[in-house]
């Protein structure tokens, strides 16, 4: 069986890995790691062929731990069960990693399993997600783990990988052929080295490979759409600023747009759920119960079918009412709160659960339904909420 190229090409050290010299850089965390050989439980977030496997693959390498890789999306507790059972009975003074891939498809009951195995360093987990881990691990999981961002590679480091696989692979490829392919990738160095292995395998004859081929090996028109740069921002904001003008085509224009780039279906439906009490608030109350079930759909239902969902949200929520004062009162109250810091609460609402808070007057006169201010004195005529 054919080796994928990028699996040939993956690097064995710090030195030859492509990106992330915010994580990997001279005296960066990953760096020290590998120098001082100490490893702690951690989670890789980052957009696919950022470089999570690799990195993991090069920790456990610079420690000669063993190293335990299983995915997510085909794994179960019996799988995690028989690793623990080989290291308590052969590897129990090794240092032990697990690396779980596509972590966030792991559920519940899976996540609650591998704890006590991480709590206790039988095993030091090295999880790698595409999604936001604070949505998708367990508190008591992240809150062991250290979760490090990974960024989309740049058109620089991308270049790189490029240049290293038409060398390896001993490729001819003109200018405007391999600035498209390289724009293409979208921050995605696994995508490059896959390309260039189907070009590798398709074309027979040693020509020149121009733009034309490459556009007929892709099949599909790029659509510029780098997810850590300006048109990510702009798209998003175009999206919401279109929703909360309850314009519905351009709305609807924004999503298909942001669907068609490639975009995390589930990061637009956490959009729409800010959106949801951020514009439109109490004036649709019922507009967050949409919002978050259009999430659920789009979790449950996966793409090309949430898109549906998407769009059935996006239009529902086009059409509600629109009222920001909620989200005014609270950060018009959150201004103050970083102005004044800790003011003195009113002594008739405080905890009063013991004797002595009750001879110091804690809850005294307290009335349910007051009309009076119950804000700090400092801010006793304030009116957030308008």
């Amino acid at each position: 069986m054919q080796k994928p190229l990028a699996e040939i090409l993956r690097p064995q050290n710090l030195i030859d890995f492509i990106g992330q010299s915010h994580l990997v850089g001279e005296g960066k965390p990953l760096n020290l790691m590998v120098k001082n050989k100490k490893i702690h439980s951690m989670i890789f977030w980052g957009p696919p062929g950022c470089g999570k496997t690799t990195l993991a693959r090069i920790i456990a390498n610079s420690l000669k731990a063993n190293l335990f890789a299983l995915s997510a999306v085909s794994a179960s507790k019996l799988d995690i069960k028989k690793i623990v059972e080989k290291i308590k009975t052969e590897d129990k003074d090794k240092v032990n990693i697990l690396f779980l891939d596509e972590i966030h498809r792991f559920n519940k009951a899976q996540q609650d399993f591998l704890l006590p195995y991480v709590e206790d360093g039988t095993l030091i987990l090295i999880g790698a997600t595409t999604e936001n881990p604070s949505f998708e691990v367990i508190g008591a999981l992240l809150s062991r783990c250290r979760v490090y961002v990974l960024k989309p590679l740049t058109l620089e480091e991308i270049k790189t990988i490029t240049e290293r696989g038409i060398n390896y692979l001993d490729l001819k490829m003109d200018k405007l052929a391999k600035d498209f392919l390289i724009g293409f990738a979208n921050g995605d160095g696994r995508f490059i080295l896959n390309t260039l292995q189907l070009i590798k395998d398709i074309k027979k004859d040693k020509q020149k490979i121009d733009l034309q081929f490459i556009k007929l090996v892709l099949q599909k028109k790029s659509l510029l759409y780098d997810k850590n740069a300006d048109n990510h921002y702009d798209t998003i904001s175009a999206f919401i600023k279109s929703m909360r003008s309850s314009n519905i085509d351009a709305a609807l224009y924004y999503l298909a747009r942001m669907i068609e780039s490639g975009e995390d279906p589930k990061f637009i439906a956490r959009r729409m759920i800010i959106f949801a009490s951020e514009d439109i608030g109490i004036a649709v109350p019922t507009a967050l119960v949409v919002a978050n079930e259009v999430f659920r759909a789009v979790d449950t239902v996966g793409i090309p079918e949430a898109q549906i969902n998407l769009a059935h949200g996006v239009v529902y929520l086009c059409q509600c009412k629109k009222n920001r004062s909620a989200y005014n009162a609270y950060f018009t109250a959150l201004e103050d709160v970083r102005k004044y810091g800790n003011l003195s609460i009113p002594l008739k609402i405080r905890n009063a659960p013991t004797k002595l808070m009750q001879d110091l007057k804690y809850g005294e006169n307290y009335e349910m339904y007051t009309k009076e201010s119950l804000l700090p004195e400092e801010l006793k005529n304030k009116k957030y909420f308008k």
